[in-house]
Formats: C-alpha cells, sequence, structure tokens
C-alpha cells in the first residue's frame, strides 16, 4: 500500500529531524497545492464540456454588450426562448464565426415590427424592451424581410439590442435562425473583468 501525505510529510521529518512547526507548513503547503490542482480541473473540465467561450464582435449589441467583450455560452439542456442572448452561425450568410443576438421569437410566433414608433410585437403582443439602444428621431432600419413573419418550425427570430446597427433576422442574409446552428445561450460576462457577471 502506498502511504498517505500525512505519513510521507513525518517520515521526512524523521529523516530530516523537521520541527513540528515546520511539519505543519508543509501540511498547509501541500493541501493548498491540492485545492489548486483540483480546481484548475474542475475548471478545465466544465469549460471542456459544458461551457464555451464566445467574443462580441462589432457593435450590434450595444449597450447591452461591446466589442470585444468576452462570454460564456451554454447549450447544456438549452431550448430557446424569448428574450434570451444567444451565440449561433449562419453558415449561408457569409459570415464567419459566432454571431451574438437576442432572441424574439421562436417558432409558430408572428412577428411585427413597427419601424415608426420601434415597436416589435409578437403573437400581437408589444415587447417590453428596456435593453433597445433607440436612436431618438430615427425610425428603425426595415432590411428586405416582408413583415409580420410566421417564424418557420425549428428556427428562431434574432434581432440586435442596437437596432439601428445590426444585421440580424430583419435582413434574408441571416434571416430566421435554424436552432441546430445555436452554440447556446449567454450566460455570463467573463470580460472585461470590472462588468463580469450575469447579463441582463
Amino acid at each position: 500500500m502506498t502511504p498517505d501525505k500525512d505519513e510521507q510529510i513525518n517520515d521526512q521529518a524523521e529523516n530530516s529531524s523537521q520541527s513540528p512547526a515546520h511539519i505543519k507548513v508543509m501540511r498547509e503547503i501541500y493541501d493548498w497545492v491540492e485545492i489548486f490542482v483540483v480546481t484548475i480541473s474542475v475548471i478545465l473540465f466544465v469549460f471542456t464540456f459544458f461551457i464555451r467561450i464566445a467574443y462580441v464582435d462589432g457593435p450590434s449589441m450595444n449597450n447591452t454588450l461591446h466589442d470585444k467583450e468576452t462570454l460564456a455560452v451554454s447549450n447544456l439542456f438549452y431550448t430557446p426562448k424569448q428574450g434570451d442572448i444567444v451565440v449561433f452561425q449562419s453558415p449561408d450568410s457569409g459570415i464567419e464565426g459566432g454571431i451574438v443576438k437576442r432572441v424574439i421569437a421562436t417558432e409558430g410566433q408572428v412577428v411585427n415590427i413597427d419601424f415608426s414608433n420601434w415597436e416589435v410585437t409578437v403573437d400581437g403582443e408589444p415587447l417590453d424592451e428596456p435593453y433597445v439602444n433607440y436612436i431618438a428621431g430615427a425610425h428603425m432600419l426595415h432590411g428586405d424581410v416582408e413583415f409580420p413573419i410566421i417564424v418557420p418550425e425549428g428556427q428562431v427570430f434574432v434581432m440586435g439590442d442596437n437596432r439601428n446597427h445590426s444585421n440580424d433576422s430583419r435582413r434574408t442574409q441571416i434571416g430566421c435562425v435554424d436552432t441546430r446552428f445555436i452554440f447556446g445561450r449567454v450566460l455570463f460576462r467573463i470580460t472585461p473583468l470590472q462588468k463580469f457577471g450575469a447579463i441582463d
């Protein structure tokens, strides 16, 4: 049998005539190193299998998210819901990498937009959207999608919070997003560190 760590330390102490105080310090150092190694291992395991890292690219989610911010994303047991911020891929759009937007509606729901008043309705109910970066005196950009639109099965309708600086489901380049291409929901912001935490 392999001797446990206390026996190892005691054997070392006997062989080197170390004091009890020195033995205690060695045990504490050993314990802290062990805790550190286990913690790092758990973090690496979680980020390898359950959480992905994504980066905000551009101003389309201002003022909720900003360019170059780092996000933690997970698709574990995830089903898209209205209001979620998601990261997805749009392979037919020509846009490389992940795209960050907010889910406005899910399959079967009807989306309509009053572009002059910046009012988005889903199934006839106007959304309360305090996160939107409104531009006073300007119309919301329309894009080339005709409204109202029924979200197809297995897809979601997404928009950026910075409505007049966002390429999203209002344009056929992206259109409604197939849920199979969603990497997951944004769980929290990692960097900048002063803004670390959950996102509304």
